[in-house]
């Protein structure tokens, strides 16, 4: 179940009222006169089920309220009510299956903007797979994709590209893009320093490194591996199943084949950094197509749904 509270200028209480009354799936509504301060106006709660939330939504953006009072949702962990239970039965489908477009636009709105945080996560985890490929360590490899923050602008661009809205899908696409260049040229710089200190060495690079080579060597093994994650990843966001998004991490090779592009150029070994490039490239298309079509997916199943539900 999802809870809602709305403050709603006094005039148009009773019109949001009706609003939350005629959705199947809402319940536990309170209305309490004159309680906000800031905006001034009532504040309206209620309790809807999860599949019959983005409905709910969409309907009270529509009557403007988000510029007028406030829209706060928030997941209700634990319900003990009978008129709970019988709100998700009647509300189409399954919970765990609905999608909030408005919660999923949010949330990747936070996580697909270029920001001090998300360049210093991509750049230290890059770091950490830096490691991994120069000692040919499979254990760093997997802790630096846990690190990585990509996966946000990639499912950003997939949830702008279903919604049709290119400014977001721009804004989501700089965050990638900058956010991989200046983790690259960080994890340089953090390569050259290495060899300074005599941590990193030539003959690194150039061994044959079985553990790891695979991030240099794409095949189409490598867009496979990252069009299922693509869908993993981007059931876990709409599904609220947050814990999967660890298992898509640790699965595809963003962030390993960054860091092994830029210390094999660092060494102007540009065969490997070519072949890091492309392994980069086929992870990163194939999360973002198997992210867009799981979306288009799903907004067609409830489309269908609700017709089905409105049909005589």
């Amino acid at each position: 179940m999802l809870h809602l509270r709305l403050i709603v200028p006094s005039g148009a209480t009773d019109d949001v009222v009706r609003l939350i009354e005629r959705t199947v799936g809402a319940t536990h509504v309170v209305v309490l006169p004159g309680a906000a301060r800031n905006p001034v106006g009532d504040v309206v709660m209620c309790d809807v089920a999860r599949e019959a939330g983005d409905e709910l939504l969409a309907g009270l953006r529509a009557s403007g309220l988000e510029e007028t009072g406030s829209i706060a949702v928030e997941n209700i962990d634990l319900t003990l009510s009978k008129r709970a239970d019988k709100a998700e039965e009647e509300a189409p489908g399954e919970g765990a299956d609905a999608v909030l477009w408005e919660h999923l636009a949010e949330a990747t709105h936070e996580e697909s903007t270029l920001t001090v945080t998300y360049v210093a996560f991509l750049a230290v985890a890059t770091m950490l797979a830096a490691c991994g490929v120069m000692l040919d360590n499979a254990v760093l490899i997997v802790g630096a994709m846990a690190v990585g923050p990509e996966f946000g602008p990639l499912a950003g661009i997939s949830t702008a590209l279903v919604q049709r809205a290119p400014h977001l899908v721009w804004r989501s696409l700089w965050a990638l893009l900058a956010g991989f260049a200046a983790a690259m040229v960080l994890t340089a710089g953090f390569s050259g320093l290495m060899d300074v200190f005599g941590l990193f060495e030539r003959s690194m690079v150039e061994a044959a490194r079985p553990n790891t080579s695979f991030i240099w060597k794409p095949d189409a093994m490598s867009f496979v591996v990252a069009f299922l994650a693509g869908i993993a990843g981007t059931l876990s966001l709409t599904s609220a199943k947050s814990g999967a998004l660890i298992g898509v991490a640790i699965s595809v090779t963003t962030v390993p084949a960054a860091a092994n592009a830029a210390v094999a150029f660092s060494y102007t070994d540009y065969s490997q950094t070519w072949g890091s490039v492309w392994q980069l490239l086929a992870n990163l298309g194939g999360i973002v197509l198997a992210g867009t079509l799981t979306l288009l997916a799903q907004k067609l199943l409830w489309s269908g749904q609700r017709r089905r539900r409105t049909s005589p």
